[in-house]
């Protein structure tokens, strides 16, 4: 058994653990808060900017419309953008994105190029040896578009060179504090069609589409505005619920943390309490042996 005094020093380095890991809990509530509310903002863009497409891309002869919208004939170098966390102390957050991508690509029947986002992807990619293209890490803590937009523009700019033939975005949707899911979309090409999972998302735009209308400039020139702001904006909002992941996720493992270093506090005062006992005990077996010696003599 441990000395009392070890026990002791024990005792105030896990309590020291619980202090850091209440704050880290806190810190990040705050964060996926504000996460969650840079989140919700995007979303009227979003909805009217997606009805727009939706509503050109199925007008006749939407297939010569824009490059972005024409799917290849042949698959022979695929893109993906892979987002991840730049700290730690996030749980299984950062493994889990990575597991997930490694699942889906690490066997792709043609070559995987990536883009990663956050600097514990990139290392854990750079370790598995794989083909990165480009990285981006240190975003800052409530990124805006335009430090994001860069990222859409690297994607549009190798499918449109004819450098990659399919673009897929890899993150961690954000359902609520407690659940955070693995998530891949297929960012390019573009596929408008009804009942499409971005349609539902960004709300009921498909309704009442029928009727033609004449836009002004031309359709062609508002798909050449819309399409690939609208890729960086997919990007963009990828990133925010990535944010909003990481955060949560840091947020309840660190509250698991603190559970966990005061639960063991309790037990190792009670070991503390026991080794503190016995050590009386002993003393006290001492002095009565000594006084019964004495008696003896």
């Amino acid at each position: 058994m441990a000395s009392a005094r070890e026990v002791r020093i024990r005792i105030r380095s896990v309590k020291n653990i619980a202090q850091v890991t209440r704050a880290l809990q806190a810190v990040s509530a705050s964060k996926v808060r504000k996460a969650v509310d840079a989140l919700m903002h995007t979303r009227p863009y979003a909805e009217k900017a997606w009805q727009v497409l939706t509503h050109i891309a199925n007008q006749p002869g939407k297939e010569n419309l824009h490059p972005l919208l024409v799917s290849r004939p042949e698959v022979n170098n695929v893109l993906v953008i892979m987002l991840s966390g730049d700290r730690g102390l996030a749980g299984a957050y950062n493994t889990n994105i990575v597991r997930f991508t490694m699942e889906r690509f690490i066997n792709y029947p043609v070559p995987v190029n990536y883009i990663t986002v956050g600097r514990k992807g990139r290392d854990m990619l750079i370790r598995r040896r794989v083909n990165i293209l480009a990285e981006f890490s240190d975003l800052p803590a409530a990124p805006s578009f335009a430090d994001v937009s860069p990222i859409g523009r690297i994607a549009v700019d190798e499918f449109l060179d004819g450098r990659m033939d399919e673009v897929h975005l890899v993150y961690t949707d954000f359902v609520n504090m407690v659940r955070q899911i693995p998530t891949i979309k297929k960012l390019l090409p573009l596929e408008v069609q009804i009942g499409d999972g971005r349609v539902q998302e960004y709300g009921e735009a498909e309704r009442g589409l029928a009727a033609a209308y004449i836009y002004e400039p031309s359709g062609r020139q508002i798909l050449d505005e819309i399409i690939p702001r609208f890729t960086a904006l997919q990007v963009y909002q990828a990133v925010l619920e990535s944010l909003a992941s990481e955060h949560a996720a840091r947020m309840v493992a660190m509250q698991n943390a603190t559970d966990s270093a005061t639960e063991l506090a309790g037990i190792l005062q009670l070991e503390y309490n026991k080794a503190r006992q016995q050590t009386i005990t002993n003393e006290i077996l001492d002095i009565v042996g000594g006084a019964e010696a004495l008696v003896g003599t």
